[in-house]
Parts: structure tokens; C-alpha cells; sequence
């Protein structure tokens, strides 16, 4: 099983941006934490805060891995582009939100990504990527 973790803007600052919502531990470490904890999962990752590098990495993957994770971050609200490339691939893709958007801002409630998803997890913190990947193994 091959999986990529896609990571939007401002996902680089966790750990420092906003504990109260966002929680106080990197991404980065918390990577190496799925990784021990699958370890029959190929998992990668990968994160930028420009949306066409995230629609380039959807599609350069898109086509060739088993599932992709991906938490486009404020884009999910606003990029019809993000949306685009994740209904063009064959490679299913689950969205997933550190928070839970529908208790937060009137526009967070609106998504580009779902209506192309597989599936939608969101509002479990960290744990959320976690249920992602059982999602594709279950």
C-alpha cells in the first residue's frame, strides 16, 4: 500500500501556529509517528503553501499510488483547481481537516475538495490522518 499525504498552507507552522486549534506538535513528528505505527504502509508526505505545487503533486501521483490524503488547508474553500485535479485522478483521495471546519468560520464551511473525495475526516486533530489511512487498508 502506497499512500501520499498532501499538506496545504500554513500546515508547515504546526507545532507553533495556533495550539489552541491546531495543537502543539509538527507535522514532521508526527509523520514519524505513522510510520511506526504502519509500518506496512509506504506513506509519504509532502507540503506547500503555493496551490499550483499542490495541483502538480496530485496529479503527478494521482495516477500511480493507492490512496492520497490530503489537507488543502484554507484552499479546500477557495480553489476550484484543487477540486479539478483531485475529480481527474484515478487515485481515490480522502480530505482531511486538523479541525472541525463546520464549527468554525461561515466560508470554512464550503468545500471544493469533497464533491471529488472519496471521503471527508475532519475535527480529530493529528488523529485525523490516522483514520485516513485505516480508511484505505479497511
Amino acid at each position: 500500500m502506497k499512500l501520499m499525504i498532501i499538506n496545504g498552507p500554513n500546515l508547515n507552522l504546526l507545532g507553533k501556529r495556533e495550539p489552541e486549534v491546531y495543537g502543539n506538535t509538527t507535522f514532521e513528528d508526527y509523520f514519524k509517528q505513522l510510520q511506526k505505527k504502519f509500518p506496512n504502509v509506504e506513506l509519504e508526505y509532502y507540503q506547500s503553501n503555493i496551490e499550483g505545487e499542490l495541483i502538480g503533486k496530485i496529479q503527478e501521483v494521482g495516477f500511480d499510488y493507492d490512496g492520497i490524503i490530503l489537507n488543502a488547508a484554507a484552499y479546500t474553500h477557495t480553489s476550484v483547481g484543487i477540486g479539478d485535479a483531485v475529480k481527474a485522478v484515478e487515485t481515490p483521495v480522502i480530505e482531511v481537516h486538523i479541525s472541525n471546519t463546520h464549527q468554525r468560520e461561515e466560508y470554512r464551511h464550503v468545500s471544493y475538495i469533497s464533491p471529488g473525495a472519496k471521503g471527508v475526516i475532519l475535527g480529530f486533530g493529528l488523529q485525523s490522518y490516522d483514520l485516513a489511512i485505516q480508511s484505505f487498508l479497511g
